[in-house]
Formats: C-alpha cells, sequence, structure tokens
C-alpha cells in the first residue's frame, strides 16, 4: 500500500495536538473516535454472521458535525485496509470509498476546511493535492454552507440561540448548524449531498450547547437536538459521545431522556463520569458517555462504566425503570428497597429554586438590622452571610418566613467526578424570621427539634447517597432529592438507623460507604 493513503508511524498524530474550539466544541481524539467505532464493527459483525463492516463496498457513513475529521479519517483509514481484496487497486479504491461511502457536514468553515484537509489531504477536494480527482466541487463530499438562524421573537426557532448575541453580519460565524436548522432533514441531507441518500452508519461528536441559550449568560444544551436529527435519519446504527447529564438532568431533558430510555434501540452505553479521561483538559460537569442506537434493537442496554483503572460492565441494563438512568447497577437494588413501600418524598417540604424570589447576586439589604427586619442568608466572596430587609418585600413563599428551616447549598460536588464524594453543601437550620437568597434551597418545619432531626438526616451519607443517583451535575435542585423518603421528625437520625430501617445487606451498606464521604457540619462557613 502507498504511503501516499495511509497515516505513517509518526508521534504524535497531529489530531492529537490541535486544541479544543471550547469546552462545547470538542476534537475528539484519534484513540477515542476508533473505540466508538470499533463498538459499531462489533454490532455489525453480530448482525452479519461475523461480516467485516470494513470490507463492504456499499456501507455509507455520515458525521453530520465533522470538526477535525478525526472520525471520517479513521472510517477512510479501516475502509481501504477492509476494501483491498475487493478492489484492489488503491487509486480505484480511494475514488470509491471518498466518493461512494464517507459523507461530512462541517459545522464551521473552519472546521469544515480542516476536515477536509485531513480527509483529502487538501482544504479543497477538487484541488491539486487531494488523493482523490473525482469531485468536481471543493467540498466534495464534506459539505459546508452558512446557514441563517429562524429568528422567532428574541430566539431562533430551531436551536434557541438568543438573537441579541447570534444575529452577526455575514464575516462573523454564528453557530447555526445545518443540521438542526431545518424541520426536515431527509428532504434537507438529499439537498446537500444529491440523489436519496440512505447512511447506514451515522456517527460523531457534536457540539453540546449554545452561548446564552438559556437566557442570560445561562447556555442551554443542543446535543439532544442532533440526536434527534439523526434519528430521523433512519441508520441503522447511531453512534455519538455526548454529555452523560442527559441521564438524570439538564434543562429541557425530560422529553428527550424519556424518548432514549424507553425506545428499547440503546444497544450499549459506554459511560465515563470524570470527562477529563476522554477529552484532557476539558472538563464536562457530569462525565461523557457514547452510545449505540441500533434501529433494529428491542431489549435492554449493555451498560459499561469506566472509571480511571476501574471498569464495571458490560451489564445489561433495562433503562426504563425509573424516570432516570442510574448510572451504576450495585445502587438499583438499594433504591428499589427504599422505594418498595412508594414512601412520601422529602421534596414535599423543599423549596424550588430561588425560594424567596432573589437572586444569588441580590445585593439590595442591609447590613445592620433595623426594627421589623428579617435575616437574609446569603454567600458573598464565597463565605456565607447576613443580611436584612424589611418583611415586607417578600412576595414569594411568604408563608414559610416564619417557619424552622434547613437551607441545602444549590451548589454541591460535580456530580461524582471523585469518589467518594460528599455529594452535597453543608445544611444550615435557620430560626423563624429567615429567609435566603437562590443560593439555597430550603426545607421548612414547625420546631427547632423538627429542623436538627432534619438536619442530621441530611448529613448521613444514606441521604446523600440517594440524593447522588439523580444529581449528575453541580447543581442540587429540587428534583435531585426526589428519592429521599420523608422520615418522622422525632429523632435524631444516623446511618445504623436507616441501614437498618431500610434492610440493607452488609454489601449494600459498604458500597454506600465506599461512595458517599462522612459530612462534618462542625464549621459551615465555607466556600460554596
Amino acid at each position: 500500500m502507498s504511503d501516499r493513503f495511509i497515516l505513517k508511524g509518526r508521534n504524535p498524530d497531529v489530531l492529537t495536538c490541535i486544541a479544543n474550539l471550547s469546552n462545547d466544541e470538542v476534537f475528539t481524539p484519534p484513540v477515542f473516535a476508533n473505540q466508538m467505532l470499533d463498538t459499531v464493527a462489533a454490532a455489525w459483525a453480530a448482525d452479519h454472521g461475523g461480516a467485516d463492516i470494513w470490507a463492504n463496498p456499499d456501507v455509507r457513513f455520515l458525521d453530520p458535525f465533522t470538526k477535525s475529521g478525526v472520525f471520517l479519517r479513521e472510517i477512510t483509514q479501516r475502509l481501504i485496509r477492509g476494501l483491498e481484496a475487493q478492489i484492489p487497486d488503491l487509486q480505484e479504491r480511494v475514488d470509491h470509498i471518498l466518493t461512494r461511502q464517507v459523507f461530512g457536514i462541517g459545522i464551521t468553515k473552519i472546521t469544515s476546511l480542516m476536515a477536509r484537509r485531513t480527509v483529502y489531504c487538501s482544504k479543497f477536494a477538487n484541488g491539486p493535492h487531494s488523493v482523490t480527482k473525482r469531485f468536481n466541487s471543493d467540498s466534495g463530499n464534506v459539505w459546508f454552507e452558512r446557514v441563517e438562524h429562524t429568528w422567532n421573537e428574541t430566539k431562533c426557532f430551531f436551536c434557541g440561540a438568543p438573537k441579541s448575541l447570534m444575529d452577526r453580519g455575514e464575516d462573523v460565524e454564528n453557530y447555526a448548524y445545518a443540521f438542526i436548522h431545518t424541520d426536515d432533514i431527509k428532504t434537507r441531507i438529499n439537498e446537500i449531498f444529491g440523489g436519496d441518500m440512505q447512511f447506514d452508519v451515522i456517527v460523531g461528536n457534536p457540539p453540546y450547547q449554545m452561548a446564552g441559550g438559556a437566557g442570560g449568560s445561562s447556555d442551554s444544551s443542543i446535543y439532544h437536538l442532533f440526536v434527534q436529527q439523526a434519528i430521523k435519519l433512519e441508520p441503522r446504527y447511531l453512534s455519538m459521545v455526548v454529555p452523560s447529564r442527559w441521564m438524570a438532568g439538564g434543562r429541557g431533558m425530560d422529553d428527550f431522556r424519556s424518548d432514549m430510555l424507553t425506545s428499547q434501540k440503546l444497544r450499549e452505553i459506554i459511560d465515563f463520569p470524570i470527562s477529563k479521561e476522554v477529552f484532557p483538559g476539558v472538563e464536562v460537569k457530569g462525565g461523557i458517555c457514547y452510545f449505540l442506537w441500533d434501529g433494529s434493537h428491542r431489549g435492554m442496554a449493555n451498560v459499561t462504566t469506566i472509571r480511571s483503572e476501574t471498569k464495571i460492565g458490560p451489564t445489561p441494563r433495562k433503562l426504563d425503570e425509573f424516570d432516570v438512568f442510574v448510572r451504576d447497577p450495585r445502587a438499583v437494588g438499594i433504591l428499589k428497597k427504599v422505594m418498595a413501600s412508594k414512601p412520601t418524598s422529602i421534596i414535599d417540604i423543599l423549596t424550588a429554586d430561588t425560594p424567596f424570589g432573589f437572586a444569588t447576586n441580590f445585593e439590595a439589604f442591609r447590613q445592620v438590622r433595623q426594627v421589623n427586619d428579617i435575616e437574609l442568608h446569603l454567600v458573598k466572596r464565597g463565605k456565607r452571610s447576613v443580611g436584612y430587609l424589611d418583611k415586607s418585600g417578600i412576595k414569594k413563599n411568604s408563608h414559610l418566613i416564619d417557619k424552622w428551616k434547613v437551607l441545602a447549598p444549590k451548589a454541591g460536588s460535580d456530580g461524582g467526578q471523585r469518589i467518594p464524594d460528599v455529594v452535597l453543601g453543608k445544611p444550615l437550620v435557620v430560626p423563624p424570621g429567615s429567609v435566603c437568597t437562590q443560593t439555597f434551597i430550603a426545607f421548612w418545619l414547625n420546631t427547632e427539634d423538627e429542623a436538627s432531626s432534619l438536619q442530621s438526616y441530611y448529613c448521613t451519607k444514606f441521604f446523600r447517597f440517594l440524593v447522588s443517583l439523580r444529581k449528575i451535575t453541580q447543581d442540587s435542585l429540587r428534583g435531585t432529592y426526589s428519592w429521599v423518603p420523608m422520615q418522622n421528625w422525632d429523632k435524631e437520625w444516623s446511618d445504623e438507623k436507616l441501614y437498618k430501617k431500610y434492610v440493607l445487606d452488609a454489601d449494600e451498606i459498604a458500597y454506600i460507604e465506599s461512595v458517599i464521604k462522612p459530612m462534618d457540619i462542625s464549621a459551615v462557613d465555607i466556600d460554596e
């Protein structure tokens, strides 16, 4: 085989050296891309009597959000080797692969040029240095054209991009990704590549978020939009690497999560709770996973969790046992014991986000208390603090002002990035005549003894373990407490009492003890 068409044994591979565009547009390391392709190939072989997908000249591949071109390059190299017996002439083989089997859509102009350079050895597919002479266009089968957002008042109808940030001139990238800016993706794909295009395998790493899409400085997730569009193309296999937070959280993810967990078409999930183990130098809260969606599959998924040197699975899992996915199979038996009696959830006495209507950055409070003022608990410069304001200014949940409260920090640990994990920030018992900013959410009770009892419960490993099963990022919102059962607030709770109440066996106790850190509340003036 000519050296012209294969990657020489150079160290390092150039695609391992380029910097990521951002935490949301991350270049996939070649080793990881190959791991995903291995998963696709194994499924193909299992479904086709051991056949080699790379030896099939009719299989079509699409990366609909190519950046560096790594998936297209690795697919091409595998096909060059696999088709050698069927198409002995190297140039004919390369021409066939690049014109008939391998397709991509660039997410920006610069990434489309990068991907063409990776695949065709030229940023112009029809240029003098291109490894194939069969293309008449600059783009070849790695397409990119600027697409405009479709504005609906203040946001894009398709992706939620804020008009104030992304309504730009033509000389500035607007991040209107072509693949998700259409309501008829099949027709759009046929327009892009010509003819009736049916892809057997869709694979890649989509953009994760849209800046400002959730309002203000908050970003919105968009990776699920790419998954949904790809499914509409009805491939045989779909494999994408996405943030793991879709399994249990994420703003606007409820319908997407339900569809994915109940479809029975997820065949493999490979989960990495620590994102830096996949993308060095990039932290994605909640970790990273890739999945294999199989259009013909019906049933359980093989789930593998990889954390450093520890690998759990593959374990066959029924994905729709609960409304969110419990990542660690060892936790499922414990949860079933806790939920067996269908207990009342503790969220019945827990406020939602922004309990009293004051944002985290609220500053219109007094430093010195005046007559009729109440306490405002907040965090300022990383330290817990107290300010004062008039009771008449409380318009939200004013009926809770005179309750005893246990304040729980909204921000906690990073969703299982470290094991053992503390999970939640330290609680604070506050008396009647007090409120708090958005930094906290609040449990409310009638007496000081009841508040102390709940605080002791909150501090147990058992309590925080149940929260951890739904808490996949740093935020501990009301919904993450859904599986914590209500208790009687007439005693001090301990793990020993709770383990006995829910009849946990030695292995289950040891598991909880190994993954949850003790909580010491002797000092609460901590960085949040």
